[in-house]
């Protein structure tokens, strides 16, 4: 009864999106989520879809493979994904240069267009036309992530998979002339057993593989937003700065990876890139800290990081420091430079991965697609270079 040709680990959009792929190729699959309510990284996600992002070949079809998906996504999963078109501002600080910024956008497939102060205003209101030199901008794709995530999960199970809410505890291997070969995997629940796992569980996955002694270099930051219920004040476009820090924080931290043998370290000091989303509901995101802390269980200071979160989101948009909400936490998966791994794991058979997306909503859909046509036997280059191995 608990026999499956795919067990996903991970119900966030990652595993719910590979989960779907697989049971529509024709697999019997069980996807495990450890919670009844989300807390991962596409719960208090921004939802946004950077689809002129590309800046390699590979990069740049993934974002043309995905804005087909997503145009057709909600009928093909008969969901409601709230998939629109808006805005995005990327604000200039007051002591960045706006000509080195637009150009260090040029290497995009569609790079931004600046706007002066006044113009950036105008686009968007709520701005604090002191705060900002300028700031860049282009149509950017958003999404609900929640809704997009639950539409995955339900035609999943409409194909006939099956979803069990249990903790991980382990994944069970033997020896096999390729090393390890997999079992199953133990939950708080019970046994379930597979020739094949898919580890999508974000920022865990690094430690839920350390646990089988799988050693793998896949990182993880601690994410830190403030969640609003829904406000009549209105927010016209996506906000995030231009000289994102974010990327350059993961960069860092992953030089000396003997820091991550160990829980207890924080190889680079914490980050706050301020943003902010408005949802189809009135809801706002308002964000984000990022810390690198290799414990993932690491306690943080939540009223600390609201208190520093407000007063930097006060001075970029005044109105929206103070408006009532809630601190939220969760893990975010990255690799060490930028690109998802993807793929079977070398000398342990039957364990594979999907995550460390850096751009993640705008790429899952079609990697997702191409992974599961991949496991049933298509080739794919793109895949191959995602490997883990690479």
């Amino acid at each position: 009864m608990n026999n499956y040709d795919w067990i996903v680990v991970g119900a966030g959009i990652t595993g719910a999106a590979i989960a779907y792929e697989l049971s529509k190729t024709g697999f019997s699959v069980l996807l495990l989520e450890q919670h009844h309510t989300r807390e991962n990284a596409t719960r208090y996600s921004y939802g946004g879809l950077a689809y002129w992002s590309g800046t390699t070949p590979l990069t740049r079809q993934l974002c043309e493979e995905a804005i087909a998906r997503y145009q057709n996504l909600d009928s093909e999963l008969d969901a409601e994904t709230e998939f629109r078109e808006l805005d995005l501002l990327l604000t200039i600080a007051p002591d960045s240069d706006p000509e080195a910024t637009v150009a260090s956008y040029n290497h995009f497939a569609i790079p931004p267009r600046l706007l002066n102060t006044k113009e950036a205003c105008e686009l968007e209101p709520l701005l604090n036309r002191e705060a900002i030199a300028g700031a860049l901008t282009i149509k950017h794709g958003h999404i609900n992530p929640i809704k997009t995530t639950q539409g995955y999960i339900q035609a999943f199970m409409r194909a006939g998979g099956e979803m069990q809410i249990a903790q991980v505890i382990d994944l069970q291997t033997t020896s096999s002339n390729a090393g390890m070969k997999l079992k199953g995997v133990r939950t708080s629940i019970d046994t379930y057993y597979s020739d094949n796992v898919v580890m999508c569980a974000g920022g865990f996955s690094r430690q839920l593989l350390k646990l089988a002694g799988i050693p793998m270099k896949l990182y993880f930051t601690h994410a830190e937003v403030i969640e609003t219920p829904p406000v009549e004040l209105k927010l016209h476009t996506l906000i995030m700065p231009a000289n994102l820090q974010r990327f350059q924080l993961e960069a860092e931290s992953t030089q000396v990876d003997d820091l991550w043998q160990n829980t207890g370290n924080e190889p680079v000091p914490p980050i706050l890139d301020v943003g902010a989303i408005q949802f189809q509901d009135g809801s706002l995101r308002l964000g984000q800290i990022s810390r690198v802390l290799t414990d993932p269980f690491a306690k943080i200071n939540a009223e600390k990081s609201e208190r520093w979160l407000r007063t930097n989101i006060q001075q970029v948009l005044p109105t929206l420091g103070n408006l009532p909400g809630t601190w939220h936490h969760c893990l975010v998966a990255f690799s060490s430079d930028r690109l998802p791994l993807i793929g079977a794991i070398p000398g342990f058979e039957g364990i594979h991965i999907f995550s460390g997306f850096s751009n993640p909503l705008v790429i899952i859909p079609p990697l997702a697609r191409r992974f599961a046509n991949f496991l049933a036997g298509k080739e794919d280059e793109i895949i191959r270079q995602l490997s883990p191995g690479r």
